[in-house]
């Protein structure tokens, strides 16, 4: 699990970098996180996730606001709302069990954020787990 964890901070990052400078290319994100991963397995799976956020970004940003209550995306502090976006985009898409994605947000929410980010990004990623997965994770237990 700390590899992936590893390939999610650099992920973190990466969607930062591209929050706050949206003129970033994909090609310099990309060697970015193989430089920083130094694994082709691990590059891939970061890569995955960062287009995948990317692509869906919109769909994302419209879920997290419809669970944030009282937040918009843009009163969000940088680092949360692109763990959220992470976070949201692994329930949302990816077989990851929700307990996982749950548990890795709120460890680079802690990592990245402030003493607040922890408990905001568990009760906003909560809300969004799919029913299906909810209950197929729960079987897994």
């Amino acid at each position: 699990m700390a590899r992936r964890r590893k390939a999610r901070e650099v992920v973190v990052q990466m969607l930062y970098q591209a929050d706050v400078n949206p003129d970033i290319d994909a090609q310099t994100v990309r060697r970015m996180i193989g430089d920083r991963l130094n694994d082709e397995a691990l590059s891939r799976f970061g890569w995955e996730l960062f287009a995948g956020v990317m692509e869906c970004r919109p769909e994302l940003d419209r879920l997290i606001e419809q669970q944030a209550e009282n937040w918009s995306l843009h009163r969000m502090a940088p680092t949360d709302r692109n763990v959220l976006r992470l976070g949201a985009f692994e329930l949302q898409h990816t077989g990851t069990p929700h307990r996982v994605v749950i548990d890795e947000a709120i460890e680079l929410a802690r990592k990245f954020g402030s003493d607040q980010s922890a408990p905001f990004v568990n009760g906003i990623l909560d809300r969004l787990v799919p029913d299906d997965k909810r209950a197929v994770d729960g079987r897994e237990s």
